[in-house]
């Protein structure tokens, strides 16, 4: 069923609009080759945006796949980039038409077109430097999502002193959640999320080493939390910032229609 034929279904009285909506919401992947089916409509149909994972791919592969994402959606995005994937799609696109964010790993394609704003604020936080690749991804995900972000680095418990008058500052952004990346005993997200009234995602870092490193003592650790808290894997920082950017422009759509509304009564 093409876009043509839901229409013509509702003009007829056969589909309601919410089963339209939804239909719509389903379209819009594009094949390539014999390697990808690029979901270019998936940001529509989810909220999350597509991205590509250049971990194992060949760099010819992440270069055409990016082609057509910014044929159909005016941007790409692409994550876990080596040097190699850069270098490939630096020839190709050129460096005005590329966003390369060498800690988090991501490349941000685009034809000059900027990434919609939404209203959504997300706070990213780490708790050590060596922290920040995983959180910097979660906060390009983010804001590629359309949201403001507001990154606090370094202040974990090894030094809690240095969070609080930061997490002061970033609670008068009202953010509509927060990302906390942290390894070795991965405890800052349970001590965040016990400060905060609003919802924390739980970054594991595979820092540390020796019993329990590589994040497995931090994602135990965040999973085994006695505060509130959402827990991702490890080094998922697309999926953390994903996740709080969806719970974000929740919160700043159901905003924009209260305003609406008020407004309306007032008229």
């Amino acid at each position: 069923m093409d876009l043509t034929d839901i229409l013509k279904s509702v003009k007829e009285g056969k589909t309601d609009l919410e089963t339209a909506e939804q239909q719509v919401r389903g379209l819009g992947f594009v094949s390539y080759s014999h390697i990808a089916k690029v979901d270019t409509h998936r940001k529509n149909r989810t909220g999350v945006v597509e991205a590509i994972l250049a971990d194992c791919k060949e760099p010819e592969d992440v270069v055409e796949i990016a082609r057509v994402m910014v044929e159909k959606s005016k941007r790409a995005l692409v994550t876990r980039a080596s040097a190699s994937h850069v270098e490939a799609l630096m020839k190709v696109f050129g460096s005005e038409k590329l966003e390369w964010n060498s800690r988090a790993r991501t490349v941000i394609i685009h034809d000059g077109t900027p990434a919609p704003r939404t209203g959504g604020v997300v706070g990213v936080i780490s708790a050590g430097t060596a922290d920040i690749p995983a959180a910097e991804e979660a906060r390009v995900i983010a804001s590629e999502m359309g949201c403001e972000t507001i990154a606090v680095y370094d202040v974990g418990v090894a030094g809690i002193h240095r969070l609080i008058p930061e997490l002061q500052k970033l609670k008068l952004r009202n953010p509509g959640a927060i990302v906390v990346a942290a390894g070795r005993e991965g405890t800052l997200p349970t001590i965040v999320s016990g400060l905060v009234d609003v919802p924390v995602v739980g970054l594991p870092v595979s820092t540390g080493y020796g019993a329990g490193g590589g994040g497995k003592a931090a994602l135990l650790s965040m999973l085994q939390s006695c505060s509130t808290l959402a827990v991702v894997n490890i080094d998922a920082g697309f999926v953390a910032g994903a996740y709080a950017a969806r719970i974000a422009n929740m919160i700043a759509a159901a905003g924009a229609e209260k305003k609406t509304e008020e407004a309306e009564q007032e008229d």
